[in-house]
């Protein structure tokens, strides 16, 4: 007889000394070590191997001290003893508890009278120690035939019908109440719950079914946002809306949708959110038990089928959050879902109730999967219109409206960064003033820059050198065409490709800021760190994802530096230089809306995509009147007084004025005291002095 280890389950119910003739617990005992053997290891020549199971099955007689201990007679009455509670069989019943849980799922689930049976001993197996411990001497070396055997025994049912009740057509099965184990090889190991809650629960305490398995599919929490918050994904919502509501209505199988994007834009609150609109109460899959360890996915996913057939007949939607841990695999490993493909397909085709699955990439996911999906559409970060109306309802105790706008200038300010940061500062709002420290904007700023950097994303700044000067007036750009009847154009056709070249701070990029503004539309900035990247592929992706979220957000997409994309294919060296071309200029000619790209080096652009520009634009430095307007303008701004001709005469002769010139000059203010317009020139004739080409004084006659 080969060693084996036994582990002892702790009792729910607590050890008793004997049970009652009338326990059935007492005769799947007496079955387990009469007519299946387990007695051949329980009575030893020196005496019984656990006392505690003999004076429970009634023969606590051979315990005595001045008795003789002979196995043949022990054996002898253990027969007797088995065949008196077989004649009381008819009267042996689990407890009421029990016995009233497993009717009830029977009731929900749809239960065969054997799946009930199994079930009674199967939780009785792990809750009473005594049957365990009687079970464990049938030996270490279970097979699952021989388990089928063991539960036809034990419980008086033929043998085909436990197998029936755990074939794949079995309710038993198709539920995943209990699931069969075939690499372990103990009676209580081999028969699988869904978590040690369930056991509890079904043992001890009268339950609603729904609340055993409360620990794997628990209710979902409310939304904080609102359908309005989504308007951004209106499209994908006139199909989803409608399509979920006949699919309930009609209830229709293999509803499964598939929600991916970025972490924190908002896709466990759209769950909720449909949900709520729809009437219909929402369950999360849980990816920890009640313990909070983790779960497996292939737990995750018996969860899941088990509330298919909890919640068949209510209002309920389910949702499956961090799908990407069941399908995403590797070349040496493969997912859980590639691991259990043909079982996973009958998921997804026989679900009878809907399942939003989410997820935060789809990337690495088999198209085989993906193309049972009934939709599978992504969330995008909100747009800053939809950023302004989210920080106002979830900040505007908080944040001025000048800070909201600074914050929903960030493109990638996500939906649960706000949500985070603004409960963090409300919570300590008394002691930040107390302490003087930080501000509530202060310590909101620095949560989400925080978070914003930990995420690999930029920081939003205070003072934004990109943001359009508070004082902004196109008579202060020299450009070839009329700025303003450019913008009153495309106000019309809200439809146009723009090429602004020229020198470094002749106003390029203030220009998209104030286009944007003056057609009222969002605006989204790219520059070169942003989309080009030192993998292959990517930086054609990040081009195409520039494009794609200016269409859906209906924003000015103005993307800086474009040369760093646009060289001339023909002196490109490597095939990647080609490609990111090919894909800049396909994105250009698709696009329907607003598009300006800005440059400093107009010469060695690929020809085929300056044909593509609807107009080039040529920002120059500024005409002689023009900076001296601007002059007087800065000074007045400062409180100075009006400069006198001298200085605009000496202004006039310097001709290589920018306004971003102007700008620095104005920035340096803030620490090096500029009192008088003489300073004020000299100091912009330092700046210019920088510029390449030495001397910015024309020499002789002005016009």
């Amino acid at each position: 007889m080969g060693m084996y280890i036994r582990f002892r389950h702790p009792t729910v119910s607590g050890l008793t000394e004997a049970y009652p003739e009338t326990s059935l617990i007492r005769l799947w005992i007496l079955r387990l070590l009469v007519p299946l053997g387990g007695r051949n290891n329980f009575v030893r020549a020196e005496g019984f191997r656990d006392n505690d199971l003999a004076r429970a099955i009634g023969m606590e007689k051979w315990l005595e001290p001045e008795r003789d201990f002979v196995d043949k007679k022990v054996n002898i009455e253990l027969h007797q003893i088995y065949l008196e509670s077989e004649r009381r069989a008819h009267d042996s019943s689990v407890s009421a508890c029990l016995a009233r849980n497993v009717a009830r799922l029977s009731s929900l689930v749809g239960l065969s009278a054997t799946d009930c049976r199994i079930i009674e001993f199967a939780v009785s197996l792990r809750n009473e120690n005594l049957l365990d411990v009687a079970a464990d001497y049938l030996g270490s070396e279970l097979s699952t035939a021989k388990m089928f055997h063991v539960l036809a025994t034990v419980l008086d049912i033929p043998e085909h019908e436990i197998r029936a009740s755990f074939s794949h057509q079995g309710m038993l099965a198709r539920s995943n109440i209990i699931t069969v184990d075939n690499d372990l090889h103990c009676l209580s190991s081999k028969l699988d719950f869904m978590s040690k809650k369930f056991v509890e629960r079904i043992y001890s305490s009268d339950s609603d079914p729904i609340n055993l398995i409360r620990d794997r599919v628990a209710p979902a929490s409310p939304a904080q946002l609102a359908l309005k918050d989504f308007e951004h994904i209106t499209p994908c919502l006139a199909i989803l809306r409608p399509y979920l509501k006949n699919a309930l209505a009609s209830h229709r199988q293999g509803v499964n949708i598939f929600l991916h994007g970025k972490p924190g834009t908002g896709k466990s609150q759209l769950a909720r959110i449909l949900a709520q609109e729809l009437g219909y109460e929402l369950f999360e899959v849980a990816s920890e038990d009640g313990d909070g360890d983790p779960v497996t996915g292939i737990k995750r996913l018996f969860a899941l089928r088990a509330a298919q057939y909890f919640f068949a007949n209510s209002k309920t939607l389910l949702v499956f959050d961090e799908a990407d841990d069941i399908f995403r695999g590797s070349f040496f490993s493969p997912s859980t879902a590639q691991s259990n493909k043909a079982w996973m397909n009958r998921m997804l085709e026989e679900n009878t109730t809907p399942i939003l699955w989410i997820s935060n990439s789809i990337r690495e996911i088999d198209p085989a999967f993906l193309r049972r999906f009934d939709m599978v559409f992504e969330l995008p970060l909100p747009s800053q219109k939809q950023r302004e109306r989210l920080l106002q309802t979830l900040c505007g105790d908080l944040l001025e409206e000048r800070a909201v706008a600074r914050f929903a200038a960030s493109e990638s300010l996500a939906p649960a960064v706000i949500s985070k940061a603004a409960a963090v500062v409300r919570s300590i709002r008394a002691e930040l003033g107390e302490q003087k420290v930080l501000d509530v904007e202060g310590a909101f700023e620095l949560l989400v820059n925080n978070t914003l950097e930990a995420q690999s994303h930029h920081i939003i700044k205070r003072n934004d050198p990109k943001r359009l000067p508070e004082v902004y007036d196109p008579q202060f750009i020299h450009s070839d065409v009329d700025l303003r009847q450019i913008a009153d154009g495309l106000g019309q056709s809200r439809a146009g490709r723009l090429c602004l070249y020229g020198p470094p701070g002749t106003g390029k990029t203030a220009y998209g800021h104030w286009l944007a503004e003056r057609l009222d539309m969002p605006l989204l900035v790219k520059h070169a760190s942003d989309l080009m990247s030192m993998y292959v592929g990517e930086n054609e992706k990040n081009i195409a994802e520039a494009f794609r979220q200016a269409e859906q957000e209906g924003a000015l997409l103005l993307i800086d530096e474009v040369d760093s994309f646009l060289q001339d294919r023909r002196s490109a060296q490597n095939s990647w230089e080609v490609t990111g071309v090919n894909e800049m200029l396909t994105q250009m000619e698709s696009f329907s809306g607003v598009f300006i790209a800005s440059t400093n080096l107009m010469d060695g652009l690929d020809q085929a995509a300056l044909r593509r520009f609807d107009l080039k634009i040529k920002f120059d430095f500024l005409k002689p009147e023009q900076a001296c307007e601007l002059l007087r303008r800065h000074c007045a701004q400062l409180e100075m007084p009006a400069p006198q001709a001298e200085l605009l005469d000496k202004l006039r002769r310097m001709d290589k004025v920018t306004p971003g010139d102007f700008a620095a000059v104005l920035r340096q203010c803030r620490f090096r005291p500029v009192t008088t317009p003489a300073m004020l020139l000299a100091a912009l004739e330092e700046e210019c002095s920088l510029k390449e080409g030495g001397s910015s004084t024309r020499i002789g006659f002005l016009s």
